[in-house]
């Protein structure tokens, strides 16, 4: 299970052949890499299945390959397309996936074994890597805290206090299964990946990014950056996880955040202590050569405000609903849920 959808087998990968099984998708959120926090969002694991669920189905018409099988609602056992299972009344939380296997990574003496990791998964294996693009650097990315705008070709000497805008996108590659995820260069990324080619990788991303920015384009949304996840299977890679939703992505509208960054800077307003707490961890956790950094922050997050958690959930589904193009849920108009979380 991850911090906020649950995994389920039906059918295991094996050496050779892909598995099958499911993603069920909670109302649960996470931040900082907190894993489960104290709230539920209503209606939040259901949006992020129907807008990932829509953007595989756009992949696969783009003849980008996918593990996505299709979706489950209520009462249904057979497998669906999105329009099959929103025309039954209900809205899907269950995505059904094809399978593969993802090894155990072992850390020992400070380091993550991934000869290990490669020698087990064979020819059939989540490549564990996180592939980030970004057409867009706002104010709080990473970006602006590794790099100059001069790496990037922009004409400013320090990054201005407002979002810029790339020519290009860039592309980036962080580890996926370590305590604290990094961001890797070239050389190491390829040697993470295993078997998969990063050029392979970096084109499916720059796909990607291209299907769902278009898409978001048409509801007024701007994509400003993401990432894809992706298994290898007998020499083909496949986008895996879950694509271009308001939880994997950054999408903004009016200058407002649409997006788990708009929770994400709740926190750091409101729970200024917490957020101190989780970044001192993560540097002691480092500099201890430990994986476990939880276990070094001796602050936990506190409960949102009950008006925090529908604003957020009247965000998630009004954008969902602008995105695909539908009235999925009973919410706002994208419009008015943006004006909301203006306020927070």
């Amino acid at each position: 299970m991850t911090s906020v959808k649950e995994f389920r087998i039906d059918e295991a990968a094996t050496a050779t052949d892909l598995g099958r099984g499911a993603f069920v998708f909670t109302d649960d959120y996470s931040v900082f890499d907190w894993g489960k926090m104290p709230d539920q969002i209503p209606d939040k694991g259901a949006s992020l299945c129907t807008m990932g669920a829509f953007n595989f189905q756009l992949l696969e018409e783009n003849h980008i390959p996918t593990h996505y099988e299709g979706v489950r609602v209520a009462d249904h056992d057979e497998v669906l397309d999105l329009g099959e299972a929103l025309s039954t009344g209900h809205t899907p939380a269950e995505m059904v996936i094809s399978l593969t296997q993802v090894p155990d990574l072992p850390f020992a003496d400070g380091e993550y074994d991934y000869e290990a990791y490669h020698a087990e998964a064979g020819q059939n294996y989540l490549i564990p890597l996180e592939i980030v693009f970004r057409n867009r650097v706002p104010v709080g990315s990473s970006l602006r805290k590794r790099t100059d705008p001069a790496d990037h070709g922009l004409d400013f000497e320090t990054w201005p206090d407002e979002a810029v805008d790339l020519d290009q996108p860039i592309v980036e590659f962080s580890t996926k299964y370590e305590e604290q995820d990094s961001y890797l260069d070239r050389a190491e990324a390829d040697r993470i990946a295993g078997a998969a080619s990063i050029d392979q990788l970096e084109e499916l991303a720059l796909a990607v990014n291209h299907v769902v920015t278009d898409q978001a384009a048409d509801a007024d949304l701007v994509h400003e950056d993401g990432k894809i996840e992706c298994l290898y299977h007998e020499g083909q890679i496949h986008v895996a996880d879950v694509v271009g939703t308001f939880d994997e992505n950054r999408f903004s509208y009016d200058g407002q955040q649409v997006s788990k960054e708009v929770i994400r800077q709740y926190h750091k307003r409101t729970q200024p202590e917490w957020v101190e707490a989780v970044a001192e961890a993560k540097q002691q956790a480092t500099e201890q050569g430990v994986a476990d950094w939880k276990s070094l922050c001796d602050v936990s997050p506190e409960p949102l405000d009950e008006s925090v958690v529908m604003a957020a959930r009247d965000l998630y589904c009004a954008g969902t609903n602008a995105y695909v193009g539908g009235d999925v849920f009973d919410a706002p108009s994208l419009s008015a849920a943006v004006d909301a979380v203006r306020d927070l």
